[in-house]
Protein backbone atom coordinates (compact mmCIF):
# COMPACT_ATOMS: atom_id res chain seq x y z
CA UNK A 1 0.00 0.00 0.00
CA UNK A 2 1.34 3.51 -0.73
CA UNK A 3 2.56 5.48 2.26
CA UNK A 4 1.18 8.80 3.41
CA UNK A 5 3.18 12.00 3.32
CA UNK A 6 4.18 12.80 6.93
CA UNK A 7 6.78 15.07 8.52
CA UNK A 8 5.34 16.01 11.97
CA UNK A 9 3.69 14.29 14.93
CA UNK A 10 1.38 15.77 17.56
CA UNK A 11 -1.07 14.64 20.30
CA UNK A 12 -4.37 13.71 18.64
CA UNK A 13 -6.44 15.33 21.40
CA UNK A 14 -6.16 15.58 25.18
CA UNK A 15 -3.36 13.03 25.27
CA UNK A 16 -5.38 10.34 23.46
CA UNK A 17 -2.52 9.05 21.34
CA UNK A 18 -0.18 10.44 18.71
CA UNK A 19 -1.24 11.74 15.31
CA UNK A 20 0.80 12.50 12.22
CA UNK A 21 0.62 15.09 9.50
CA UNK A 22 2.34 17.10 6.81
CA UNK A 23 3.40 20.66 7.72
CA UNK A 24 4.35 23.33 5.19
CA UNK A 25 5.75 26.72 6.22
CA UNK A 26 5.57 29.98 4.24
CA UNK A 27 8.71 31.62 2.83
CA UNK A 28 8.35 34.46 5.36
CA UNK A 29 8.56 31.94 8.23
CA UNK A 30 5.18 32.79 9.76
CA UNK A 31 1.55 33.33 8.85
CA UNK A 32 -2.05 32.41 9.63
CA UNK A 33 -2.76 28.74 10.20
CA UNK A 34 -4.76 26.54 7.83
CA UNK A 35 -5.78 22.91 8.38
CA UNK A 36 -5.90 20.98 5.07
CA UNK A 37 -8.18 17.93 5.29
CA UNK A 38 -7.64 14.96 3.00
CA UNK A 39 -9.93 13.25 0.49
CA UNK A 40 -10.98 9.66 1.12
CA UNK A 41 -7.73 8.50 -0.52
CA UNK A 42 -5.61 9.58 2.47
CA UNK A 43 -2.73 12.02 2.98
CA UNK A 44 -1.56 11.76 -0.63
CA UNK A 45 0.97 13.74 -2.65
CA UNK A 46 -1.97 15.80 -3.94
CA UNK A 47 -2.98 16.89 -0.42
CA UNK A 48 0.64 17.62 0.52
CA UNK A 49 0.92 19.70 -2.66
CA UNK A 50 -2.14 21.72 -1.62
CA UNK A 51 -0.48 22.35 1.76
CA UNK A 52 2.64 23.51 -0.09
CA UNK A 53 0.52 25.84 -2.21
CA UNK A 54 -1.07 27.35 0.89
CA UNK A 55 2.40 27.85 2.36
CA UNK A 56 3.60 29.62 -0.79
CA UNK A 57 0.56 31.89 -0.44
CA UNK A 58 1.67 32.87 3.08
CA UNK A 59 -0.08 30.38 5.36
CA UNK A 60 1.23 27.85 7.88
CA UNK A 61 -0.49 24.75 6.50
CA UNK A 62 -0.98 21.45 8.32
CA UNK A 63 -2.53 18.39 6.66
CA UNK A 64 -3.37 15.84 9.39
CA UNK A 65 -3.23 12.16 8.49
CA UNK A 66 -6.67 10.78 9.38
CA UNK A 67 -5.74 7.24 8.29
CA UNK A 68 -2.61 6.82 10.40
CA UNK A 69 -0.21 6.30 7.53
CA UNK A 70 -2.32 4.39 5.01
CA UNK A 71 -3.24 5.58 1.51
CA UNK A 72 -5.91 3.90 -0.60
CA UNK A 73 -4.99 2.73 -4.10
CA UNK A 74 -8.54 2.25 -5.43
CA UNK A 75 -12.03 3.55 -4.72
CA UNK A 76 -13.19 0.37 -2.96
CA UNK A 77 -10.33 0.60 -0.50
CA UNK A 78 -10.90 4.33 -0.06
CA UNK A 79 -14.58 3.73 0.71
CA UNK A 80 -13.68 1.07 3.28
CA UNK A 81 -11.12 3.31 4.98
CA UNK A 82 -13.52 6.25 5.07
CA UNK A 83 -16.28 4.02 6.47
CA UNK A 84 -14.00 2.79 9.24
CA UNK A 85 -13.23 6.33 10.42
CA UNK A 86 -15.95 7.48 12.87
CA UNK A 87 -16.84 11.13 12.40
CA UNK A 88 -16.33 11.86 16.10
CA UNK A 89 -12.88 10.26 16.05
CA UNK A 90 -11.86 12.21 12.99
CA UNK A 91 -13.10 15.47 14.51
CA UNK A 92 -11.17 14.76 17.73
CA UNK A 93 -7.98 14.19 15.77
CA UNK A 94 -8.59 17.41 13.85
CA UNK A 95 -9.10 19.36 17.08
CA UNK A 96 -5.70 18.03 18.14
CA UNK A 97 -4.32 19.39 14.88
CA UNK A 98 -5.81 22.81 15.71
CA UNK A 99 -4.12 22.64 19.14
CA UNK A 100 -0.80 21.81 17.54
CA UNK A 101 -1.02 24.44 14.82
CA UNK A 102 -1.96 27.24 17.22
CA UNK A 103 0.90 26.39 19.59
CA UNK A 104 3.54 26.57 16.86
CA UNK A 105 5.51 29.80 17.00
CA UNK A 106 5.19 30.25 13.24
CA UNK A 107 1.38 30.52 13.43
CA UNK A 108 -0.04 34.01 13.81
CA UNK A 109 -3.46 34.81 15.27
CA UNK A 110 -5.70 32.93 17.67
CA UNK A 111 -7.86 31.08 15.15
CA UNK A 112 -7.28 28.92 12.08
CA UNK A 113 -8.86 28.32 8.72
CA UNK A 114 -9.73 24.94 7.25
CA UNK A 115 -10.00 23.62 3.71
CA UNK A 116 -11.01 20.07 2.88
CA UNK A 117 -11.90 17.96 -0.11
CA UNK A 118 -14.60 15.31 -0.60
CA UNK A 119 -14.54 13.43 2.74
CA UNK A 120 -12.35 16.24 4.05
CA UNK A 121 -14.93 18.81 3.03
CA UNK A 122 -17.42 17.09 5.30
CA UNK A 123 -14.87 17.08 8.10
CA UNK A 124 -14.31 20.82 7.55
CA UNK A 125 -17.91 21.41 8.57
CA UNK A 126 -17.82 18.86 11.41
CA UNK A 127 -14.68 20.46 12.86
CA UNK A 128 -15.96 24.02 12.50
CA UNK A 129 -19.23 23.03 14.16
CA UNK A 130 -17.44 21.76 17.27
CA UNK A 131 -14.32 23.97 17.51
CA UNK A 132 -14.81 27.76 17.86
CA UNK A 133 -11.11 28.28 17.10
CA UNK A 134 -11.97 27.70 13.44
CA UNK A 135 -12.95 31.10 12.05
CA UNK A 136 -13.00 30.32 8.32
CA UNK A 137 -14.07 27.03 6.74
CA UNK A 138 -13.79 26.02 3.07
CA UNK A 139 -15.39 22.72 2.03
CA UNK A 140 -14.69 21.56 -1.52
CA UNK A 141 -17.53 19.22 -2.64
CA UNK A 142 -17.83 18.04 0.95
CA UNK A 143 -19.33 14.61 1.60
CA UNK A 144 -21.18 14.40 4.92
CA UNK A 145 -21.96 10.76 5.82
CA UNK A 146 -24.99 10.40 8.03
CA UNK A 147 -26.85 13.31 9.65
CA UNK A 148 -25.67 16.90 9.43
CA UNK A 149 -23.56 18.23 12.31
CA UNK A 150 -25.10 20.38 15.03
CA UNK A 151 -24.18 23.88 13.86
CA UNK A 152 -25.44 25.72 16.96
CA UNK A 153 -21.87 26.32 18.16
CA UNK A 154 -20.48 27.33 14.76
CA UNK A 155 -18.35 30.49 14.76
CA UNK A 156 -16.68 30.15 11.36
CA UNK A 157 -17.63 31.88 8.15
CA UNK A 158 -18.12 29.31 5.38
CA UNK A 159 -17.14 29.32 1.70
CA UNK A 160 -18.14 26.18 -0.21
CA UNK A 161 -17.17 24.98 -3.70
CA UNK A 162 -19.37 22.46 -5.55
CA UNK A 163 -19.69 21.02 -9.04
CA UNK A 164 -22.88 21.41 -11.06
CA UNK A 165 -22.42 17.86 -12.41
CA UNK A 166 -21.49 16.28 -9.10
CA UNK A 167 -23.52 13.14 -8.53
CA UNK A 168 -21.85 12.56 -5.16
CA UNK A 169 -22.84 15.94 -3.70
CA UNK A 170 -25.86 17.03 -5.79
CA UNK A 171 -26.26 20.81 -6.03
CA UNK A 172 -29.87 20.51 -4.88
CA UNK A 173 -28.60 19.23 -1.51
CA UNK A 174 -26.97 22.57 -0.76
CA UNK A 175 -30.24 24.34 0.04
CA UNK A 176 -30.90 22.07 3.03
CA UNK A 177 -27.28 22.37 4.19
CA UNK A 178 -27.31 26.16 3.92
CA UNK A 179 -30.63 26.41 5.74
CA UNK A 180 -29.42 24.20 8.59
CA UNK A 181 -26.27 26.28 9.02
CA UNK A 182 -28.13 29.59 8.98
CA UNK A 183 -30.99 28.48 11.23
CA UNK A 184 -28.73 26.94 13.87
CA UNK A 185 -25.82 29.41 13.89
CA UNK A 186 -27.04 32.61 12.24
CA UNK A 187 -24.16 32.36 9.76
CA UNK A 188 -25.07 32.54 6.08
CA UNK A 189 -22.70 30.29 4.10
CA UNK A 190 -21.41 31.34 0.68
CA UNK A 191 -21.71 28.47 -1.80
CA UNK A 192 -20.35 28.57 -5.35
CA UNK A 193 -21.26 26.20 -8.18
CA UNK A 194 -18.83 25.39 -11.00
CA UNK A 195 -19.39 23.79 -14.44
CA UNK A 196 -17.64 20.62 -13.33
CA UNK A 197 -18.12 17.31 -11.55
CA UNK A 198 -16.87 15.82 -8.30
CA UNK A 199 -13.17 16.27 -7.41
CA UNK A 200 -12.74 19.04 -9.99
CA UNK A 201 -9.84 20.49 -7.96
CA UNK A 202 -7.78 17.29 -8.01
CA UNK A 203 -5.16 17.81 -10.72
CA UNK A 204 -3.89 14.29 -10.10
CA UNK A 205 -7.10 12.89 -11.58
CA UNK A 206 -7.32 14.09 -15.20
CA UNK A 207 -10.75 12.46 -15.63
CA UNK A 208 -12.16 14.79 -12.94
CA UNK A 209 -9.93 17.86 -12.97
CA UNK A 210 -11.34 21.10 -14.38
CA UNK A 211 -8.58 23.69 -14.58
CA UNK A 212 -10.67 26.89 -14.95
CA UNK A 213 -12.99 25.90 -12.10
CA UNK A 214 -10.05 24.88 -9.91
CA UNK A 215 -8.23 28.16 -10.54
CA UNK A 216 -11.29 30.25 -9.69
CA UNK A 217 -12.06 28.22 -6.55
CA UNK A 218 -8.45 28.54 -5.41
CA UNK A 219 -8.38 32.33 -5.81
CA UNK A 220 -11.69 32.67 -3.99
CA UNK A 221 -10.33 30.47 -1.21
CA UNK A 222 -7.17 32.54 -0.76
CA UNK A 223 -9.12 35.80 -0.74
CA UNK A 224 -11.62 34.40 1.77
CA UNK A 225 -8.98 33.03 4.16
CA UNK A 226 -6.93 36.22 4.01
CA UNK A 227 -9.98 38.33 4.76
CA UNK A 228 -10.93 36.26 7.82
CA UNK A 229 -7.50 35.27 9.14
CA UNK A 230 -5.46 38.41 8.37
Amino acid sequence: MPEARQNVTFPSTEGAGTAHGYLALPPSGSGPGVIVIQEWWGLTDHIADIADRFAQAGFVALAPDLYGGSVAHDSAEAFRMMSELPTDRGAELLSGAVDYLLTREETTGGTVGTAGFCMGGGFVLALAARDPRVSAAVPFYGVIPGPLPDFSGLKAEILGHYGEQDGTVPPESLAALGSAIEEQSGIVPEFHLYPAGHAFFNDGRPEAYDAPSAALAWQRTLDFLRSHLG
